[in-house]
């Protein structure tokens, strides 16, 4: 029998990574949203502003005293990252364009 894959997806109502315990959305979910919404950043960053808006909900309740910005957390690294890389002019290498999301392979 193989291991029993638990997937990146966010414990509520502390927005926590069930697989890893990171913040959610953890860079393996990230990841996975990139692939998932390929082609389309508007509907992820509209799927993300949903989840954001929620964890700020549900984490200001846990703690009124202290609602954290969440921003950066479910938005920014949607918007600044981008499919894929391209060649970089007049050098025979491939490079990331600036802000691009750096693809990390985890072992099991």
């Amino acid at each position: 029998m193989g291991r029993r894959v638990i997937p990146h997806v966010p414990i509520r109502p502390l927005w926590r990574c069930r697989n890893c315990g990171a913040e959610w959305p953890c860079q393996p979910a990230r990841l996975s949203l990139l692939v998932e919404y390929r082609g389309n950043r508007t509907g992820l960053l509209l799927y993300l502003g949903g989840l954001m808006a929620e964890a700020r909900e549900q984490l200001a309740q846990l703690n009124p005293d202290h609602v954290p910005d969440l921003h950066h957390r479910f938005i920014a690294w949607a918007r600044s990252a981008t499919d894929g890389v391209t060649p970089r002019s007049g050098g025979a290498g491939r490079s990331r364009p600036e802000g691009a999301l750096t693809v990390i392979r985890f072992c099991a």
